[in-house]
């Protein structure tokens, strides 16, 4: 693994009566960055938390908030995610028009910028974005509900992006949302991706030390053996 391995816990599957406790928790228990999921209800089929809660939420913790805009029109919104704490700002290839200069305005104010993909985009999308994100963002699921089953077709995907990151000699991180568990973290990590987003495994669990732990273990296990990919789970 060239990058140092990530592990991010997604608030989706916290219970959100106790969110300050659950994140303060999973920041204990080893988490590396906090995951923040923003659906609008239009872009996806589910409405969540915005930059007012956000913006509460910051407080809690000191690791970086990853925020993932599953929005229309993320250009809009931008500056009040980073008002509102955002340390990255991951907006989806499908919902942006103007995709360069929207990386480039979240970049221009500090903020590490990311492009996410869904799962039946192709990886053809933003190869010409590559040189101007900061990670990469495959969604091992259909964005919008937590608790889906793994796709695991997306790991060929998962394999091109990781061998045009080394052509390139490209330093960004691979990121996958979406069925992240004890079963699939270790495929994940071998097909490439170094930035693991974990929600119902996590916050599912009853000791999320022990989960994050095995999560770890799993994926740096997995990563130790170069050139070598496990079945497609």
């Amino acid at each position: 693994m060239s990058r140092p391995l990530l592990l991010c816990p997604s608030i989706l599957a916290a219970d959100h009566a106790r969110l300050g406790d659950e994140i303060a928790a999973v920041e204990q228990a080893g988490a590396d960055w906090i995951h923040v999921d923003v659906m609008d209800g239009h872009f996806v089929p589910n409405l969540t938390l915005g930059p007012p809660l956000i913006k509460s939420i910051r407080k809690c913790t000191k690791l970086p908030f990853d925020v993932h805009l599953m929005i229309e029109k993320p250009e809009l919104s931008i500056a009040a995610y980073i008002d509102a704490g955002a340390n990255s700002i991951t907006v989806q290839a499908e919902a942006c028009v103007h995709l360069h200069r929207t990386l480039s305005e979240i970049r221009k104010a500090g903020t590490k910028a990311g492009v996410a993909l869904n799962p039946m985009t192709p990886l053809t999308s933003i190869v010409h974005a590559l040189p101007f994100v900061d990670l990469v963002l495959i969604m091992t699921v259909n964005p919008g509900f937590g608790g889906q089953a793994f796709i695991p077709e997306m790991m060929p995907k998962l394999r091109a992006l990781k061998a045009l990151s080394d052509a390139r000699g490209l330093a960004f991180d691979i990121q996958v949302d979406g069925g992240v568990d004890s079963r699939t973290a270790g495929t994940v990590a071998a097909y490439g991706a170094n930035a693991l987003v974990a929600g119902s495994a996590v916050f599912g669990s009853q000791n999320y030390s022990q989960t994050l732990q095995t999560l770890r273990r799993e994926a740096e296990q997995a990563a130790l053996v170069p050139g070598q990919t496990p079945d497609l789970v």
